[in-house]
């Protein structure tokens, strides 16, 4: 199918998507929600990697402080 085909096609026209249309729309909302996904994990694993940092941090302090005191 082309993309000119594809492109044109809208689910508020009136009409049924194709069983070909409709497969290549699945493929391409499935690889759009993998990217999304994938990125959210990211950025999630990411802020929680800094939370363990500042987590650390202040529980050294406060060990320090024990130790010092």
């Amino acid at each position: 199918m082309s993309e000119k085909e594809m492109n044109s096609y809208r689910f508020v026209s009136g009409q049924e998507p194709s069983d070909e249309m409709l497969a290549q729309l699945m493929t391409e909302v499935a690889a759009e929600a993998e990217a999304r996904r994938k990125k959210a994990d990211e950025a999630y694993f990411s802020q929680m990697k800094r939370n363990v940092v500042v987590k650390r941090e202040k529980w050294a302090e406060k060990i320090k402080s024990v130790i010092d005191a």
